[in-house]
This record gives C-alpha cells, sequence and structure tokens, in this order.
C-alpha cells in the first residue's frame, strides 16, 4: 500500500476555497437552469467535446475529403488534439484532485485518467478548437462566435455537472490558450504536411504550387 498523499496546507486552503465557490456558482445557477431539465443538454456538450469522436472523425476526414489543399490544417489541427490529450493525461496524473463528490458515474467514455478532475479536458480542448479556427486558421467571423460561445457552455456545463471545479475549469481553458501557443509556434507547411500524409497512406500527391512541383514518392 502507498502512502496517503499529503495535500501542502496553502494549496489545501486554495482547494477547499475552489470548492466553497464551486458549490455557490452551482446553486446561484441552478435557480435558473434546473439540473434534471438541462442535464441532457449538459450531457450532449460532454459529447461534442470528447477527445475520441473527435481523433475518429478527424481522421475519417483526411480520406473523406481528400483535398491536398486541406493537408496544412487538417495536420497541425490533429497534432493540437494529441498534445491535448497528453497534456491532459500528464496533468491529471500528476496531480490527481478527484471529482467533485456530485458528480455521477455516467461520464461519457471515461479512459485511464478521467477519474480526475484536474485539469479539465473538455475545456482544453474547447479552448484550442475555437482558438484554431478563429485565429490559426480562421474560417470567418459567425464561426469564431460559435466556437467561442461552445466553449462557455462547454466551461459551465462542466461544473454544473459537478464534473469539475471552477479551478479545473479555468486550468483547461489557460491550457487551451497553451496548446493554441505552441501549434502555432510548431506549424508545419503544405509540404511538410504533404509529407506526412504521404508517408501514412499509399496515395501519391503532388505538391502544387511549391517550387518545381515535386512529387514525393513512397517508397
Amino acid at each position: 500500500m502507498g502512502e496517503k498523499r499529503v495535500v501542502p496546507g496553502p494549496l489545501k486552503r486554495l482547494l477547499n476555497v475552489d470548492a466553497a465557490v464551486t458549490n455557490v456558482f452551482c446553486r446561484i445557477t441552478e435557480n435558473y437552469m434546473s439540473p434534471t431539465k438541462f442535464r441532457n443538454h449538459f450531457k450532449a456538450l460532454e459529447i461534442s467535446c470528447h477527445s475520441l469522436p473527435w481523433i475518429a472523425t478527424w481522421v475519417a476526414l483526411f480520406w473523406v475529403l481528400w483535398n491536398p489543399d486541406l493537408f496544412e490544417m487538417q495536420v497541425n489541427f490533429f497534432i493540437g488534439l494529441i498534445i491535448d490529450i497528453l497534456c491532459v493525461a500528464i496533468m491529471k496524473a500528476l496531480v490527481r484532485r478527484r471529482r467533485p463528490p456530485g458528480n455521477k458515474p455516467d461520464m461519457f467514455l471515461t479512459v485511464g485518467s478521467d477519474i480526475y478532475s484536474f485539469p479539465s479536458g473538455h475545456v482544453s480542448r474547447a479552448v484550442f478548437i475555437s482558438l484554431f479556427f478563429s485565429q490559426l486558421y480562421p474560417l470567418g467571423n459567425i464561426l469564431s462566435f460559435l466556437l467561442y460561445t461552445w466553449a462557455i457552455l462547454v466551461a459551465i456545463s462542466r461544473v454544473l455537472l459537478k464534473r469539475h471545479y471552477l479551478l479545473d475549469v479555468t486550468g483547461g481553458a489557460v491550457l487551451g490558450f497553451i496548446e493554441a501557443g505552441i501549434v502555432s509556434i510548431i506549424w508545419l507547411n503544405k509540404r511538410s504536411s504533404v509529407s506526412i500524409i504521404n508517408w501514412l497512406s499509399e496515395e501519391k500527391i503532388t505538391l502544387e504550387g511549391l517550387q518545381d512541383a515535386v512529387e514525393i514518392d513512397i517508397d
């Protein structure tokens, strides 16, 4: 049996304040939004930002769309998703904060470190996705507004579902900003993105618009 983890005094006080403030937030919000009435909506938001559907759907889109003009965006977005999953898993495993007492065991597709609460992976993912398609690969002001609204609703729903404390949600949002920054720094250009797709696929892609229209062959 491992020794029980000892939480430093200042950190314990911070966590206690976080729990108290979260409870107050939930009580005030529930005066206007019945948890029972809106729970299905919150669950839909939970599914909409789960890592596994995003990864599976994005991989499928590579082959469904199969457009070299989109590969740069698709590859960099996929890298961001992988960074998010790894960062959240590592941080949860290190911090090991338990979820709020009111959390029900009905979370959609829990895996590994999902039993822990800090940071919120759903929020980090929602923030990263919103920033990616509004700043790194802008798709228009209307979609940006919808994505930011979605991210805010995801964050609120995580607290009202009792999945997370407010500090968990805040940590997730900060992590999402950092992930978007990392992707912007390591951004792969069209040539590199097509090279990755060619390495993973048996189809041959011509790099149109690049010097000498180089064609990358697969050995």
